[in-house]
């Protein structure tokens, strides 16, 4: 019993944090331009893009957006034909900044409210991979107060102080049956908290030419006295402790961003972002119960996650003066090695395409939608630990609106 609860339990919830669930959904004017926004000035979103940006902009802000995101993923079960889908269920990933500073002054405040981790997953308790998992929702919420100094004419820099709230909420089957032939359930659900930080800097050039530079640091996120529930048979109840409470701790990554933005003429811009993700500090992962027995014993189980970068590329013409067309795209690889693919975060390489458009519906107030599709590369795997072997295939449809209200 003790190796079934060793593979059943290992994969805890704070494992979503991979790189699949790294959202990236922090403003619709740069996910119009493909997720653009390290190297360029667009609006109170630089607070998360680029921090040493913000004391360029040249007007206070106040806006705040959503983007609801449809995750479809299709797993088939190695030599066979079934199709397991997830339920169609709607993430709601959101942002808000707020940009003040005195006119033409060197310095901005800026606070941004974003969720940059974060998925809802639903596969049901009767698929192939339900010891694996049956469901998932996870929420990172990122609090982010922001100082950004104008140097000169020419350059300005940034930083800011990074409080993450989380939430997740993840169940699975556990192999022992009742009675009725019902499996057990495990449901580990609990809050967590991290501190982090970011920085930036912003350069204008004689050519016309920006670029910037963004570091957002590592925050490891700690979940303490999150409540682990088993739902075992009576006459197993005693190996399961209840009520019992676990303990871990997941450092999301730390990400580098080299930004460029070129202005062709007065109606176009044209962005390109290059990132580098750490998920390299990510080597294993441990928790502990509050109560063990023979059977629950605390977990090491390793990781071993590889650095990821993503290449990103955009485009904003302004058709009108109140009408501004965007697109973009990007590639993204993943942090998730050869046997390490869950249902959780069923991650590969990904190729992205989006779109926008930006309206000023008056003179200090702007309107913005955005679309997003992602598709990952079909994956075949054998999990090292819960031996589930398939193919996965997952695609993702975001679209998102907000408002920006600026003086």
């Amino acid at each position: 019993m003790r190796k079934l609860l060793l593979v059943v339990l290992a994969l805890t919830p704070v494992l979503a944090f991979a790189q699949g669930f790294q959202v990236n959904l922090e403003g619709e004017k740069q996910i119009g331009m493909g997720h653009t926004g390290t190297g360029i000035l667009q609006d109170g979103a630089s607070v998360f893009f680029n921090p040493g940006a913000v004391a360029m902009l040249s007007q206070n802000y106040v806006q705040g957006g959503i983007s609801p995101l449809l995750f479809k993923s299709d797993f088939n079960p190695s030599g066979t034909s079934i199709q397991n889908q997830v339920a169609n269920k709607v993430a709601t990933p959101f942002s808000f900044y707020a940009v003040w500073g005195p006119k033409s002054s060197w310095w901005k405040l800026g606070l941004g409210v974003y969720t940059p981790f974060g998925g809802l997953t639903d596969w049901g308790n009767n698929w192939t991979g339900k010891y694996a998992l049956e469901s998932l929702d996870l929420k990172a919420i990122y609090f982010q107060p922001t100082l950004s100094i104008k140097l000169a004419d020419f350059i300005s820099i940034g930083g800011g102080f990074v409080y993450n709230r989380g939430s997740v909420d993840l169940t699975r089957a556990i192999p022992l049956s009742n009675q009725s032939g019902q499996d057990g359930q495990a449901e580990l659900k609990g809050t967590g908290k991290g501190y982090g930080w970011n920085a930036g800097i912003y350069i204008k050039t004689e050519s016309g030419m920006t670029f910037g530079i963004s570091h957002r640091s590592q925050v490891n996120t700690n979940i303490n006295n999150g409540n682990a529930i088993f739902t075992v048979p009576a006459s197993l109840q005693s190996s399961f402790p209840q009520p019992n409470q676990f303990s871990s701790s997941i450092p999301l990554p730390a990400t580098n961003t080299l930004g460029i933005g070129i202005y062709p003429n007065k109606n176009w811009v044209v962005a390109f972002d290059f990132n580098l993700v750490s998920w390299s500090a990510y080597k294993a992962l441990a928790f502990n119960y509050t109560q063990t027995t023979a059977a629950l014993q605390n977990t090491y189980s390793p990781r071993n996650y590889q650095d990821a970068v993503s290449l990103r590329a955009g485009a904003q013409y302004l058709a009108t003066n109140k009408l501004a067309i965007r697109f973009g795209g990007g590639y993204a690889s993943t942090a998730v090695e050869d046997g390490y693919v869950t249902p959780e975060a069923p991650d590969a390489n990904r190729v992205y395409v989006t779109g926008g458009l930006g309206y000023k519906i008056a003179n200090r107030l702007d309107l913005d939608v955005s679309f997003e599709f992602e598709h990952l590369m079909p994956r075949t795997q054998t999990n090292i630990e819960t031996q589930l072997s398939g193919t996965f295939e997952t695609n993702v449809y975001i679209p998102g609106i907000s408002l920006a209200y600026h003086w």
